[in-house]
Parts: C-alpha cells; sequence; structure tokens
C-alpha cells in the first residue's frame, strides 16, 4: 500500500481522491494518468490516509463532504477520513475564505510537533502539496532555515516551507517518506530544502505539476528548436475561475506561478526569446475550466516569419490530479531505492520548475524517457 497524506483540500485535491476512489472501483478509466498500469505499484494499492486544510469551512469535515462541492458523484469510500487543521501562516489572504490553523494557538516548533506526531498515527509514506500559490522566498542556506522555525519567523515561512520541514522530521523518525511539492514554491529547487532532505530520508519530488498550456508550449518550442527556427517572441496566457486563478489575482503569488511558468524559454531555445508566459486572470464563471492561448512567431529558412496561434479550454484540476496518481507511487519507489532528496529524472517529465536547481528543462519526449528508465520500465519510443 501507498498511505497518502493531502496537504491542502481543494479542488485539485478533492478531484485527485474522487477519481482515485473511481478508478479503483473500475467506475472510470485511468485516462490522464501516464504510467496507469505500468508501475509495480499498482493504483489500486493508493490509500488516502489524512488530508489537512486551513479553511474554517472544512477543517473537522469528512473528505466525502467536501469533495461532493466539486464532485456531485463523490465515491461514498472517501467517508471516514477527518480534514485536520493545518498550518496556515495568512495563506488564505485576500480570499473570501476564513482561516484557522494550528499556527493560531501554537508557535511553529510546536506545530511542526503535532503534525509529525499526527502523521506517525497515520503511518504516513508520501504527502501531497496543494496548497494555494504561495508568495515565498527561497532559503539561501539550511542554517537560516532552521533558524526561522526555531525563533517562529512567520513572516520569513510559508505553509509550504513548514511542511517540508515537518515532513524531514518525520521522515528521519520513521526511517524514509516522500514529498511531492505541485505548488510553485521552490522546494526541489532550494539547495537548503534538498540537503534537508537528503540528510532526513526524505524525497522531494517538484516544483509546480506540469499541466496545461506550459508543458504545450515546452513541446513546441523544443520542436523549433531541433528544427533551427529562430523564435522572435511567445505569448502564452491563462484565465480561470478556480480558488487558485483568484490566489494568483495578488501579486506576489503570480510573480511565483510566472517564474516556474517562464523558466522553460531559454532552457529549451538556449538563449531567451522575448516572452509573456503568465496566468494572466481571474474571470469566476470559468471556473475550473480554463481558458489557455499562446502566439509563437518564428523565423524559418530563407528568412519566413511564421507564426503559431493555439487556443484551447482546458479542465485545470483533473490534468494535475492525473499526474499525481503516478507521483505518490514513484515517491514510494524513490523511498525503496533510498533516493532521498531530489530525483531530477522524476521532476523533468511532471514539473514545470524541475530540480535541483542547476538542471535545465529539457524536451518532454527525452524527460519521459528518462523519467521511464529511472522506473525501471521500457522504452516506448526507441
Amino acid at each position: 500500500m501507498v498511505r497518502v497524506v493531502i496537504l491542502g483540500q481543494g479542488y485539485v485535491a478533492s478531484i485527485f481522491a474522487s477519481g482515485l476512489e473511481k478508478i479503483k472501483a473500475k467506475k472510470i478509466e485511468p485516462y490522464g494518468v501516464p504510467l496507469t498500469d505500468e508501475l509495480p505499484i499498482k493504483i489500486k494499492e493508493i490509500e488516502i490516509v489524512g488530508s489537512y486544510d486551513v479553511d474554517k469551512a472544512k477543517v473537522g469535515k469528512d473528505i466525502y463532504e467536501v469533495v461532493k462541492a466539486y464532485d456531485p458523484e463523490a465515491p461514498e469510500s472517501l467517508k471516514g477520513i477527518t480534514i485536520r487543521k493545518g498550518v496556515h501562516l495568512g495563506s488564505l489572504r485576500n480570499l473570501p475564505l476564513e482561516a484557522t490553523g494550528l499556527d493560531d494557538g501554537m508557535d511553529l516548533k510546536e506545530a511542526v510537533e503535532h503534525l509529525v506526531n499526527e502523521w506517525k498515527e497515520l503511518k504516513a509514506e508520501v504527502f501531497i502539496n496543494v496548497c494555494t500559490t504561495e508568495a515565498f522566498q527561497p532559503f539561501g542556506s539550511r542554517k537560516e532555515l532552521e533558524k526561522a522555525i526555531k525563533e517562529d519567523n512567520r513572516k520569513r515561512l510559508t505553509a509550504t516551507q513548514v511542511y517540508v520541514y515537518a515532513a524531514a522530521k518525520y521522515a528521519k523518525e520513521v526511517g524514509g517518506a516522500a514529498f511531492v511539492n505541485a505548488i510553485p514554491t521552490l522546494i526541489a529547487n532550494d539547495p537548503a530544502f534538498v540537503e534537508l532532505a537528503e540528510e532526513s530520508n526524505l524525497v522531494v519530488f517538484g516544483d509546480d505539476g506540469a499541466t496545461g498550456a506550459t508543458p504545450l508550449t515546452a513541446d513546441i518550442l523544443s520542436h523549433l528548436a531541433q528544427r533551427n527556427r529562430y523564435v522572435l517572441d511567445i505569448a502564452q496566457f491563462n484565465i480561470g475561475g478556480n480558488q487558485d486563478f483568484l490566489a494568483l489575482t495578488d501579486k506576489e503569488r503570480n510573480k511565483s506561478k510566472e517564474f516556474t511558468k517562464s523558466s522553460i524559454v531559454k532552457d529549451l531555445l538556449g538563449y531567451d526569446a522575448p516572452h509573456y508566459i503568465k496566468p494572466t486572470g481571474f474571470l469566476e464563471p470559468l471556473g475550473d475550466k480554463k481558458f489557455i492561448a499562446m502566439h509563437i512567431e518564428y523565423i524559418s529558412f530563407n528568412n519566413a516569419r511564421d507564426e503559431l496561434v493555439i487556443t484551447g479550454r482546458i479542465n485545470d484540476s483533473p490534468a494535475l490530479a492525473g499526474l499525481l496518481v503516478d507521483l505518490v507511487r514513484l515517491g514510494k519507489m524513490a523511498v525503496e531505492k533510498k533516493a532521498f532528496g531530489t530525483v531530477y529524472d522524476v521532476n523533468a517529465f511532471y514539473m514545470k520548475n524541475p530540480g535541483p536547481k542547476e538542471r535545465p528543462n529539457i524536451p518532454r519526449i527525452i524527460a519521459h524517457e528518462k523519467m521511464r528508465m529511472w522506473a525501471g520500465l521500457e522504452s516506448r519510443w526507441l
């Protein structure tokens, strides 16, 4: 079994929980899960054992009750899993939600101890971080991180950074665990957290799950680079109506997302073509089905100027939720391999900003092959 704890019971987590249970019950096909039946750990072996949130309207409820708000056909197998109080550190500011967290009544060191003790009861193996996008600062060193926790420096830390610190402490005590960071906060790209993970028997996958327009843009840029076409400019934007897009109307949060989305350009082309790649706006009627658009102008043979214009409507949360089904299984495999720290061969395929910091984005078809080789699977293309 793979015992999973969810951090942030929002749209992505709820679609993940609902779809997972439906696949296990053979009510739907596992479309959107890249490695479906290929891994030695099967989808039916994934078990959600815990969930954490800081929305007062969710804390204390069953996952089933919350999932039903996102999916009217929520599986009854989700009943009995209570959403526990997490850490917020102001993560819900500017959102129409009332926050409640462990950090309201404890200092951060106490909150970490509380989480570790609860995770021991749950016998957690893999943590999925799908909290609301945060405004953050990476840490220069592990010493700086540990000092911030010790001094209860709430202005310096985000909820994700505290969760990873707690997961590292937990992993060290129980012998191993994995943390999947599916949001833009730098964890797999922050040497302070990678060092902490390496020394604590923690596997970290990250950062920011590669879904929607960004991996498609990466594939197109790879295609143009391989054919020596010179890219003049790139415009890519997304507009959505879910809670995460609302959060991204905050300038600092948007900057975090923009960084991970824009990191592909120079990595894949070898030069930094002028680009505008951002989550651009919030329009509530769109709901979770975001509008994406991209325009790429480039020079081809004999100075011909060509343009690609692409538009689409994509269900935002299911695109990421399907990847999480793989990542929790790969996380347990990495723990079994003792691949502590971060695993580039996994990150390069599944993440917008693959850690560690010194490793670049690469064409997704190559990343796919590297990931399969790491997992011990046969090549699909060679």
